[in-house]
């Protein structure tokens, strides 16, 4: 099987999984954010904050330096074994130092957390180097798989203790004695642990992708942590990208912000899980073995971003149309503090899906501290929006400083990743700018009509059909072209050819 057939398979099987997990992961949050106290919500996000602000220091880079081909790592066995070496140092270290800290820094329910998630997180990071494995060699089914099954049993262990966690002390009583709010934190806890059992079960125990072994080489250890130590400032950055709003909401807002922040986040945020996981998946693989020749490369990057674009445009349109009645009628009324919020985070969800696969092309031609750049102006431009306007806007504030910080940063990206692909600009942003705006206008104005006014579920449907009948129209008049030429050679010419050698068949007989 070549690259590209390893390619659209490996996308198929992560979407087929994706697809599943995003209708899964959305009823769980659905359910638990109806369940659970804001508080616990709030618990949980902060040890969620410590292991990922931390967290890089026990991955170090180093999975890129397994992907990215070198003379190296041309001996894949031997590679993974330095590779799993190296990990379980910094693993060891890392959870070691975190949860010394949590003893000494923390109490209660919040070190319990942290102890937990720091000690599942560094299980899953020691299955790194089975997974990196199949990400080389662009092959996704088992991950896919892996994946699936990883959504059902996290949502199967939260939904049974959160429905634990509303029953009275009687059947708590009849489980051990513990007191039911305990269930509340431990429908989100977990999750974690289930996640981790998931991860060894299918990379190290059931037909195990590679036996983790212990091996040492000077020259290859020098060049992961070279390779890793100029990624390794790029993922620091990541996560810093990543978690330093929700440290600043923490610290300046409080506990209860936290929980609304993060509840916005975590719905904005599930079209990325659902369009760009299965394509990120795929694309890091794909692009290192196109880094020689630019035309292949090119049209990898430019079909991968213009897809991930125009679905994004869509759901995050859609979704910040009908963000009043999805909170009213989901997560009920307590969560309508977060509607501000989760409206302007949904312009993170429109870009943000193709950071990833922005940041994957410098990391496969060789160029990880071009990212990092990147990054660091990121970083700079969030920092300075959260004091400027958090104190102004509360939680709406820190997700405007976010979307700043976004659009600073895919800007800079897609500038210099002309050095290595050709793309244009015009093509990848015009056609679903121009459907977004009409669509949602249109949307907005079939809400008003009297005969759906006064009722959400009624209200939340036109707005929806409305938008999504438009927006795709617009979008298909734009690029009927460009979706032919695209689906000829995987659609079109297959139908063509079989269809022509029936013919030739008929005619031989």
């Amino acid at each position: 099987m070549n690259l590209a057939q390893r390619s659209i398979t490996s996308i198929a099987w992560n979407s087929v999984a994706n697809a599943i997990k995003i209708v899964v992961f959305f009823g769980r949050s659905v359910l638990l954010s109806r369940w659970l106290p804001k508080q616990i919500f709030g618990v949980y996000a902060t040890a969620n904050l410590v292991v990922g602000l931390t967290v890089y220091f026990a991955v170090f880079g180093m999975g890129g330096a397994f992907v990215h081909r070198s003379r190296e790592t041309e001996d894949e066995e031997h590679a993974a074994a330095i590779h799993f070496t190296l990990k379980l140092i910094f693993t060891a270290v890392w959870a070691s130092a975190l949860i010394a800290g949590a003893l000494l820094f923390t109490q209660d329910y919040t070190r319990l957390a942290i102890i937990l998630v720091t000690l599942t997180t560094a299980g899953v990071e020691l299955t790194q180097t089975g997974s990196m494995i199949l990400v080389r060699r662009v092959v996704h089914r088992r991950l896919a798989l892996l994946q699936t099954v990883n959504a059902l049993a996290t949502t199967a262990v939260a939904l049974t203790l959160g429905w634990l966690s509303l029953q009275e002390q009687p059947v708590a009583a009849f489980l051990a004695g513990i007191d039911p709010r305990d269930f509340a934190l431990w429908a989100l806890l977990g999750t974690d642990v289930a996640t981790m059992c998931v991860f060894v079960f299918f990379l190290y125990v059931w037909r195990p992708v590679w036996r983790p072994q212990l091996a040492w080489s000077t020259q290859t250890v020098s060049y992961y942590l070279s390779f890793g130590s100029r990624n390794f400032l790029n993922q620091i950055l990541l996560r810093a990208l990543d978690h330093v709003d929700d440290l600043w909401t923490r610290l300046y807002l409080g506990n209860i912000p936290l929980a609304d922040y993060s509840r916005a986040y975590t719905f904005a945020t599930h079209p990325r899980r659902a369009l760009a996981a299965p394509l990120n998946a795929v694309v890091g693989g794909t692009y290192a073995e196109l880094k020689g020749n630019r035309l292949r490369l090119s049209r990898a990057f430019f079909r991968t971003n213009a897809f991930i674009l125009r679905s994004a445009f869509f759901i995050g349109g859609l979704l910040a149309l009908i963000a009043p009645e999805f909170i009213r009628l989901l997560l009920t009324e307590k969560w309508l503090t977060m509607l501000s919020a989760f409206r302007l985070m949904l312009i993170f969800t429109l870009l943000d899906p193709i950071r990833q696969t922005v940041a994957h092309l410098f990391i496969a031609v060789g160029v990880p501290e071009k990212v990092g750049v990147a990054r660091f102006t990121q970083l700079i431009v969030l920092v300075a929006g959260l004091f400027v306007l958090g104190p102004a806007f509360d939680i709406a504030g820190v997700a405007l400083a976010v979307d700043l910080m976004l659009i600073v940063g895919i800007a800079y990206l897609l500038w210099h990743a002309r050095e290595y692909v050709d793309f244009s600009f015009r093509r990848l942003f015009i056609a679903p700018t121009i459907a977004l705006l009409p669509a949602l206008f249109a949307g907005y104005a079939a809400s008003l009509h009297p005969a759906v006014a006064g009722s959400d579920w009624y209200t939340g449907a036109a707005k929806a059909i409305t938008f999504t009948l438009l927006y795709g129209i617009i979008l298909l008049l734009l690029e009927y072209k460009d979706l032919v030429d695209i689906s000829r050679p995987y659609l079109i010419t297959p139908i063509m050819t079989r269809i022509e050698s029936r013919r030739s068949r008929r005619g031989s007989t």
